[in-house]
């Protein structure tokens, strides 16, 4: 069907959630609840349950805002609706969604002359939008754009339909009848990558580190007991990444490249994103079972560290960045507990300071690229643009803080023990100030946008300096 086509007296309706825009507002509804308080969790079912579908999306769009402009629209409906618009075609949002966002997003668009949203007790989809739809316009005196089960009553009463992104009900609805089908863009690897936040492993890597100082990279037990930790750890932070980035979606859009994430852009859908946290919070918890409770302790301490840190303190002043910092610790203890090695004062110690650093990093690279005047915060953050230097005097305070840590501790007994010729690692402070030091004046010339650990990962200079220094320890060890 080309819209160019059709019939100028011939209403044209179009879904709004998974169609006109590639999202949910129900689910982002429930999630900028559950961010300005938690316990709203414990009241959703009982809306749920008292009321039905319509009245949990009334509660919920009765205390929560959205903002239309920051919205992922598919561009080709958009267009679509543009078109018809110009040739005279009234145009209808017919949707489920509270009538309370659907008039705020066609009061946006400025392309609806009519909007049917649900309202009081009714919940406006299936069945009863294809009865509202066929009362007002007659069965079949109107053409409809959807994308999902809920949308196969409303297909069957149109004149026409365009089957939009559809679910797999309304992709095998479109195989039996035919017409315009409107694809989503496809989910590849790269986008799962980009969801789980892959890269962001490496630093789950922080559990070998024990293993290594204690220089037991040759005990197979050990070393099979800290790969379990890794895969365990990096399953738990990959499920956290995902409910971080359903509770930061508002933020995320309004961020120059945050913007392209996969559930900020409306790429993957939020009911993949809840599948995939339970999917890998069950293979972080098989892997714990495999070693020792304390390990257990240490992942769970960091799972409701991590998810306290996604509801609150991300935007509290200093607590963000030390509760940073913290987790990477963490990372260690559980190495440590993973293989029974015990954790030094001197890692302990070195590892607060070195990944205190690299988060102020990161907020100070928010606040060079924040256009805000000072005294207004930076979305979703504690910190205002007047904090600048104060948060660049803590992280270059930090850097030369770890590598002090380091030194002394290479000066220790404890390193003489281990290594017959200490002098070899001696190098490991000076290439620690050169990996931090670096990344701050990168930062300071504007010339580092990214994660402080994503930038070491994609630097050439920074893994040659972490392999040299690996090799010196390796060394030290050896002769």
């Amino acid at each position: 069907m080309d819209a160019r086509t059709d019939s100028t007296a011939v209403p044209l309706a179009v879904d709004l959630d998974g169609t006109l825009i590639a999202t949910d507002l129900l689910w982002e509804g429930l999630f900028l609840l559950l961010r300005r308080n938690p316990l709203y969790l414990f009241l959703a079912p009982l809306w749920l349950v008292r009321g039905g579908p319509a009245r949990l999306k009334l509660e919920i769009a009765a205390r929560v805002d959205i903002d239309p402009a920051t919205l992922p629209y598919r561009e080709e409906v958009v267009a679509r609706l543009r078109e018809a618009r110009a040739a005279g075609r009234t145009i209808v949002l017919a949707t489920g969604t509270p009538r309370r966002f659907a008039e705020a997003i066609a009061a946006y668009l400025g392309l609806f002359d009519r909007v049917m949203a649900t309202d009081g007790t009714h919940n406006l989809t299936s069945g009863r939008k294809s009865a509202a739809l066929a009362e007002s316009y007659g069965d079949g005196g109107y053409d409809y754009l959807g994308n999902s089960r809920h949308d196969i009553a409303i297909f069957d009463s149109a004149r026409r339909a365009v089957v939009v992104a559809p679910d797999r009900a309304a992709l095998r609805w479109h195989r039996q009848h035919g017409g315009e089908l409107i694809e989503a863009a496809k989910v590849d690897l790269r986008a799962v990558a980009r969801m789980l936040r892959v890269h962001q492993w490496l630093k789950n890597l922080l559990v070998f580190v024990p293993l290594i100082l204690a220089q037991r990279y040759s005990d197979p037990g050990a070393l099979l007991a800290c790969a379990i930790a890794f895969v365990s750890f990096s399953t738990a932070a990959s499920a956290i990444y995902v409910v971080n980035d359903f509770f930061d979606l508002a933020v995320d859009r309004a961020h120059p490249t945050k913007r392209r994430r996969p559930f900020a852009s409306g790429l993957v859908p939020i009911p993949v994103g809840l599948a995939a946290i339970a999917v890998l919070l069950a293979v972080s918890a098989g892997g714990a079972l495999f070693l020792p409770p304390l390990f257990g302790a240490a992942l769970a301490a960091y799972l409701v560290i991590t998810t306290a840190y996604s509801l609150s303190l991300k935007r509290m002043l200093l607590i963000d960045v030390l509760t940073l910092a913290g987790l990477y610790t963490i990372r260690v203890l559980a190495g440590a507990a993973a293989t029974g090695i015990e954790a030094s004062f001197w890692l302990l110690a070195f590892s607060i300071f070195f990944f205190l650093s690299l988060a102020l990093v990161k907020r100070y690279v928010e606040l060079r690229s924040t256009t805000l005047s000072e005294g207004e915060r930076i979305a979703g953050r504690g910190y205002r643009t007047e904090d600048q230097e104060i948060v660049a005097q803590a992280g270059m305070a930090s850097a030369f803080s770890s590598a002090l840590v380091l030194a002394l501790y290479i000066d220790s007994d404890a390193v003489r023990e281990l290594y017959p010729e200490p002098w070899f690692v001696w190098p490991l402070a000076p290439i620690v100030l050169y990996l931090t030091m670096r990344i701050w004046i990168l930062a300071r010339r504007d010339e580092m946008h990214d994660d402080p650990i994503v930038f070491i990962i994609r630097d050439w200079r920074s893994q040659a300096m972490a392999a040299f220094g690996a090799a010196l320890v390796l060394a030290g060890a050896l002769i």
